[in-house]
């Protein structure tokens, strides 16, 4: 399931949601805005998504990863709107039965996100300069 909000992600509700899960193993990846990009000082970012798009598509990544991994539960959470260096931007939790597995999913569904969801994601610098980061 991918959900995408403009609040802060709740990582500590979000490990308590997948505790619940019975697996060898969970890898969790959490993606968090920095504050230095191409030799500039971030201020923020601002994400902007489509939410029906994006978990459509994250559906379907979740379906081939389930062909190559044996997924017991995923769970991803993606920021829009504003958020500040040091915030997750994005959350995902993989669970399989064993760690070479999960940490294999957790790195196959990563990259699909980046790759393919509809979110775009937007720099604002010290200098007063913004910018739009692998906008196609």
């Amino acid at each position: 399931m991918l959900t995408v909000t403009d609040q802060p992600i709740d990582t500590t509700a979000l490990r308590r949601e997948c505790a619940l899960h019975t697996a060898g193993a969970l890898v969790i990846f959490e993606g968090v805005v920095r504050d230095f990009h191409q030799a500039q000082k971030v201020l923020r970012l601002e994400y902007e998504a489509n939410p029906a798009l994006a978990a459509a598509e994250y559906e379907l990544i979740v379906q081939e990863a389930s062909r190559m991994y044996p997924l017991l539960w995923t769970r991803c959470v993606h920021r829009v709107g504003s958020a500040s260096p040091g915030e997750t931007a994005v959350w995902l939790g993989v669970a399989t039965a064993h760690r070479a597995q999960a940490f294999e999913a957790c790195r196959f569904i990563i990259d699909q996100i980046k790759e393919r969801l509809p979110v775009w994601k937007k720099e604002y610098y010290e200098n007063g300069e913004s910018g739009w980061i692998n906008a196609p």
